[in-house]
Formats: C-alpha cells, sequence, structure tokens
C-alpha cells in the first residue's frame, strides 16, 4: 500500500499462519525432535497433536504427521466465489479463517507439483481462476464499500486483514480526496 520500508499487511498475515497451531495427525511413530529452542514430540502413531503450522509442514514433509485441516480446492472455493456472486455489491460473506495465507500456499503447492502433471496443471489453473475471481469479485465490493459513506460496521466484520488494510487505505485515499474537491 504505502511505499515505506514497512511490513505489508499480507506478510503479517503470512507470518502469523506460520506460527499459528494447527492440529495434526501422527501417521508413523517418531521420537522427540530437537529444533533450534524448540522441542516437539515424540509422536505416536494414530494421535494427534497441535504444532505451529511451519512445523507441521516440516514434519508432514518428513513422512511424520498429516495435517487435520481441509486445504482449500476447487470443491471447497467454488461455494465461495458462488456466494460471493450472488450477494449484494454491499455485502460480502466471511471467509474460512486464514483464507488467503491458506490459498496462497495451495496454489503454490499445486504449482510446484503440477510441473510435473498434466492433470496437476489443469487443477493448478482451475484453482488459480477460481481464486482470482474470488479475489476480483471482492476487491469490487471493498472499492464499492469504501467509496460509499454510511455505516458499515457489521460488514467490515466479514473482512479479512489483508482486505481490511485495503479498505482503510481507499477508504483514507478517498475521503482525502473528497475534502480537497468539495
Amino acid at each position: 500500500m504505502s511505499t515505506e520500508k514497512t511490513r505489508s499487511p499480507v506478510k503479517d498475515a503470512d507470518a502469523t499462519f506460520e506460527n499459528k497451531p494447527i492440529k495434526v495427525v501422527a501417521v508413523r511413530s517418531s521420537p522427540e525432535i530437537e529444533l533450534t529452542g524448540l522441542k516437539v514430540g515424540p509422536f505416536e502413531e494414530g494421535n494427534e497433536y497441535e504444532v505451529m503450522f511451519w512445523i507441521a509442514c516440516e514434519l508432514e514433509k518428513a513422512g511424520i504427521v498429516r495435517q487435520r485441516e481441509e486445504t482449500l480446492n476447487a470443491s471447497r472455493l467454488y461455494p465461495i466465489l458462488h456466494r460471493e456472486r450472488i450477494q449484494p455489491i454491499s455485502s460480502l460473506s466471511s471467509l474460512p479463517e486464514d483464507f488467503y495465507p491458506r490459498l496462497r500456499r495451495v496454489l503454490e503447492d499445486l504449482k510446484g507439483i503440477s510441473k510435473n502433471s498434466p492433470e496437476k496443471m489443469r487443477e493448478y489453473e482451475h484453482v488459480q481462476q477460481l481464486s482470482q475471481d474470488i479475489a476480483d469479485c471482492r476487491l469490487k465490493k471493498i472499492i464499492t464499500l469504501a467509496s460509499t459513506p454510511g455505516q458499515k460496521g457489521q460488514i467490515l466484520r466479514n473482512l479479512t486483514v489483508e482486505e481490511l488494510t485495503l479498505y482503510e487505505s481507499l477508504d483514507k485515499i478517498i475521503d482525502e480526496w473528497r475534502r480537497e474537491i468539495l
């Protein structure tokens, strides 16, 4: 949003998400693992544990756990897009928690595995298009919302952290512009 050397709301949301605890299930037993200043485990096959997202990703790569949270795929994104499209321009639906950080990771993962599989490439392109359509639909509504005076408290509750930052920036720019021209 600004050209200052500050962290972006997207990077902040990603950092928060990376350090958020999620549930995992051990797919094989493993002794305690010591990371820099942090210990995880031991893990017993079949048991459920809670670890930070970034740790879950590393443990999953090592074949020790699998994440319990459902990933955002086409079948989960389509209803979100449909719901967003049918609502009036003055209304935003709520999104699943950590929607954009999860979506970025799903797209990144699909892009990586799609290089070796035409089927995965089609899936990646489909999920990418659904994601773009959701973002575009919500962006139009945020712009309309920021340019419309009046009470917006209820609608603003359905904005993600990233969207709220965009809304606040747009609202400020539009408000300043109105003051200058009127």
